[in-house]
């Protein structure tokens, strides 16, 4: 596990400023978006810490643009991320996963900025108290005048930053601007995100997966294949591997940055696109990952090289380590020597 523990005691946003520091042409508008996107995070903190004692957890009695239930600690996320953007000037407009599209500011607070974010990832594990997570995505506005849906249809390689929060036994920031990935840690007593990881580092190879193995009957023959392949003892004694699904794509993916493997997400019959969006969920994730070192894919081609056709896409995913990542797509194009080799077989 190629992991560097932070020897500085640096907070986020001195972090973000000496980063800034780094372009000569920086206005500093980008630092104040991230701190005005942290108080948010620490908001949100607190009430997911406090989660059973101040009547946010359950369900609201509505859907999303998905149809999916909403809960009251996701129309909790989803707010207190705008009301803390919508009046700095750093943003121009937000696209959340809870909103239907795109959400422009008043006019004389826009800034050069786009956020999108999925304010609560892993929502039905709230109320049993297992890891959730918060995924933001930031880009750089292309054109002047009205804001408009077309401008975030655009290829996640031009993202400019991007992150997550976990909150689970600690509260952890994984965050990137290009550079490689850093991680915080938040203090409560504190208030503060203190930077713990520098320049995390994703194994080349890991030796567990994580995915929904009740879908498996839907899935095609090929995936099977790679299961059945993970699932196989090897004589380099690199396989087997061991499944870890927790079912918030923030703490899987956490887990295969810091140990290795791939977190996967495919198609199946049920969801023939996939399930997980593209620019609220995946296309963050994927810019990580790639920047730890890793590999994103939707098993055919770069998830960053994707230009989305609507707000709400949804895509396959496969994404960790990159040797990991790379055998997966070699299955799915049915090209791998052990398909060859008479191992592989077709499951019913």
């Amino acid at each position: 596990m190629a992991i560097v523990t932070a020897k500085r005691l640096v907070t986020i946003e001195r972090h973000i400023a000496e980063q800034e520091h780094l372009h000569p042409h920086a206005t500093g508008e980008f630092s104040r978006l991230l701190r005005d996107l942290m108080l948010a995070i620490r908001l949100i903190a607190r009430e997911v810490s406090r989660a059973g004692l101040n009547d946010i957890l359950g369900l609201t009695g509505t859907t999303n643009v998905y149809g999916e239930a909403v809960r009251k600690l996701d129309v909790y996320a989803h707010e207190v991320i705008i009301r803390a953007l919508e009046h700095g000037g750093h943003v121009c407009a937000v696209a959340s996963e809870e909103s239907e599209g795109l959400l422009p500011f008043p006019a004389g607070r826009r800034g050069k900025y786009l956020l999108v974010f999925d304010p609560l990832d892993g929502s039905s594990n709230i109320d049993v108290n297992a890891p959730i997570g918060t995924i933001f995505s930031i880009y750089r506005r292309r054109y002047r005048g009205e804001v408009t849906p077309e401008e975030l249809l655009r290829p996640g390689s031009e993202q400019v930053a991007a992150g997550y929060v976990c909150y689970g036994s600690s509260i952890t920031l994984v965050y990137s601007t290009g550079k490689g990935v850093d991680v915080f840690t938040y203090d409560p007593t504190l208030g503060e995100f203190f930077l713990t990881i520098e320049q995390l580092r994703i194994p080349r190879r890991g030796k567990q997966y994580s995915v929904n193995e009740g879908n498996a009957k839907r899935w095609v023959p090929e995936l099977q294949q790679y299961l059945d392949y993970l699932k196989t003892s090897s004589e380099d004694g690199q396989r087997p591997y061991s499944l870890r699904y927790i079912g918030t794509a923030v703490a899987d993916v956490h887990r295969v940055l810091h140990y290795g493997g791939l977190f996967m997400y495919p198609a199946d019959q049920a969801n023939p696109s996939g399930k997980l969006r593209l620019l609220y969920e995946v296309n963050p994730l994927a810019f990580l990952v790639e920047q730890a070192g890793g590999r994103a894919s939707d098993g055919y081609r770069r998830i960053l090289d994707i230009v989305p056709e609507t707000l709400h896409q949804r895509v396959p995913v496969f994404l960790g380590s990159p040797d990991d990542v790379a055998e997966a797509e070699a299955f799915l194009q049915g090209r791998h020597p052990w398909q060859q080799s008479g191992n592989g077989h077709h499951l019913p």
